[in-house]
């Protein structure tokens, strides 16, 4: 399965993981790269350079294949420009492959200085976009390839709210430069009509949590499972930042709260990722955020990332080819 995503890259699949908080560590991100796909690190889980650097090495120990980094340039409390700063050079220094960048346009970063170092060092660039206009501006700013993240995503979805099978196809109307589809992206049938929309390949997060590789408590693979595609929900417009989660107890307090415009010291405790390690390592998940998308309704089972990756794109390929013997 080649498009130019694949070829840039030099990957098999045009499948690539999105930024994972708590989970997109180098075990994860390597098993997705020697799985066919671009696995991902996520930078914000270290807190410098060297840090960031080590977790990169580690990465290149356990695969011989691309990767990439994500960086979100959001509103933080825990980061500043100092640890942003940081990143950047790390990855610029250890050449990654790639690199996934949302939030803030690299170019309106230190006026553009690690968009152009970046470049220098190799490292191809694809931003996180939810609107023609910013997809536009990114590349004129010289990024390699853009990634449509579409409403249904988890994590932070851009408020133009616009939905991933129209955001694709005018993407691909207004830019030369690959596109790639998030929100929704979970199987075969995915990424099948991501590739007839004119997507060039897949980001896709939440699914990843769902694999052996991702190492999380059993109750959060079989808690997936169970919840269906309307139990996620849109929170954080009253403090700025829109993000997608999981209905649990502490969505509803935040969602009450925003309800009677309550101030950002109520909401923080239930947004800021304090507990992260009760979800993820004691299987808690009535008690913090989890940043998932629609998504999860298309999860059904827990599967090794070679398993998912090599069936999804056996379904899309039987899928193209069943349809097009229909015309």
């Amino acid at each position: 399965m080649k498009t130019r995503f694949t070829e840039m890259l030099g990957i098999k699949y045009p499948i690539m993981c999105g930024g994972m908080m708590r989970l997109a560590y180098p075990s994860l991100c390597a098993a997705i790269s020697n799985a066919g796909g671009l696995g991902n690190l996520t930078s914000t889980m270290y807190k410098d350079k060297a840090e960031l650097v080590a977790a990169i090495r580690e990465v290149r120990k356990l695969t011989n294949n691309p990767f990439s980094v994500n960086v979100t340039l959001l509103p933080s409390m825990a980061k500043g420009p100092e640890q942003y700063r940081d990143y950047f050079d790390a990855c610029a220094e250890e050449k990654v492959p790639a690199m996934e960048i949302s939030g803030l346009p690299l170019n309106r970063f230190e006026n553009g200085k690690y968009l152009q170092k970046l470049k220098d060092a190799g490292v191809k660039l694809f931003h996180k976009v939810g609107s023609v206009k910013h997809g536009k501006s990114a590349e004129k700013a010289g990024y390699d390839g853009v990634i449509a993240a579409g409403v249904e995503e988890g994590g932070h979805p851009l408020n133009e709210n616009v939905a991933t099978t129209v955001l694709t196809p005018r993407l691909v109307e207004e830019v030369a430069i690959p596109v790639i589809t998030a929100g929704g992206m979970a199987n075969g049938r995915s990424l099948a009509a991501a590739l007839c929309l004119g997507a060039e390949g897949i980001l896709m997060a939440t699914r990843f949590i769902n694999t052996v590789e991702c190492q999380v408590h059993e109750k959060v693979y079989q808690e997936l499972i169970n919840r269906q595609e309307n139990e996620t929900v849109l929170y954080g417009n009253s403090i700025g930042l829109q993000g997608r989660a999981l209905i649990n107890d502490s969505i509803r307090e935040v969602m009450a709260v925003e309800a009677r415009n309550g101030s950002l010291e109520e909401v923080l405790p239930h947004i800021s990722g304090q507990y992260g390690d009760h979800i993820w390592k004691e299987g808690n998940m009535q008690t913090g955020l989890i940043p998932v998308g629609q998504s999860i309704g298309l999860i059904h089972d827990t599967v090794t990332c070679k398993e998912l990756l090599d069936r999804m794109v056996k379904e899309a390929e039987a899928i193209i080819k069943e349809n097009m013997a229909k015309f």
